[in-house]
């Protein structure tokens, strides 16, 4: 079986070191960066299955790194590593993509944890392993391609990210009902915790953008119970 690859970006080195040491001797293979920019070079150069991001670092910090993995990868597990804790801060950091945020200090066998169960949700891709198949594809004037990973008005393309297609995906399977929240967290990310809650719900606000150019298809929020799709 091959290692999972951590990119840990923290430019505390003693503590980098720690993890790097820990981890390690748990079977994952550690590359470190001390900064944003080589954090985002190493990231490029390395392709790892899970980030692990300081927020407070130099040249560039860990919420723009982050922004500039998300415009390539939808997908790769990132947590946030910080001693910020201002609520603020962790909805900063659900909002520009992050899966999972750790406030210093934090135990090593709790990272390990979370890398883990990180690294389970993303294993399976849940466009390819879903058993439901869409019998329509369109959605007011739009067409919908799932595997091509575009929503088409017109001679309008937008490119969606995968997750935004597997949302997407669900919504129209049930277009015109509830799509219960919890049963659409637990399919695309394997949890319901507040974290991955938050993420979809900034995933719902940009679909609900894309569909501007049709006034009657609408995303609609079901208080407590979760989203309608509307055509």
């Amino acid at each position: 079986m091959n290692k999972i690859k951590v990119l840990l970006v923290e430019d505390e080195s003693m503590l980098a070191m720690v993890v790097k040491e820990t981890l390690e001797m748990k079977g994952f293979e550690i590359e470190i960066a001390d900064n944003g920019v080589e954090g985002w070079v190493k990231f490029k150069n390395n392709q790892p299955d899970i980030c692990v991001v300081d927020i407070m670092m130099p040249r560039k910090d860990g919420f723009s790194l982050v922004e500039d993995i998300r415009k390539v990868d939808d997908l790769v597990p990132i947590i946030f590593l910080s001693a910020k804790s201002q609520t603020a801060d962790v909805i900063k950091g659900l909002e520009i993509g992050a899966d999972d945020y750790m406030k210093k200090p934090f135990s090593m066998e709790e990272l390990i944890l979370r890398i883990k169960k990180l690294i389970r949700r993303t294993s399976v891709d849940p466009i390819e392993s879903s058993s439901d198949t869409l019998i329509d594809n369109t959605i007011g004037k739009f067409q919908f391609n799932i595997k091509r990973l575009e929503l088409v008005h017109s001679n309008v393309t937008i490119n969606l990210s995968q997750r935004e297609a597997e949302l997407l995906n669900l919504l129209i399977i049930h277009k015109n009902q509830v799509l219960e929240r919890r049963m659409a967290l637990l399919k695309l990310w394997g949890d319901d915790n507040i974290f991955t809650a938050r993420s979809m719900d900034v995933y719902i606000t940009r679909l609900r953008k894309f569909f501007v150019l049709d006034s009657s298809v609408e995303i609609l929020n079901i208080r407590g119970i979760g989203f309608k799709l509307i055509d």
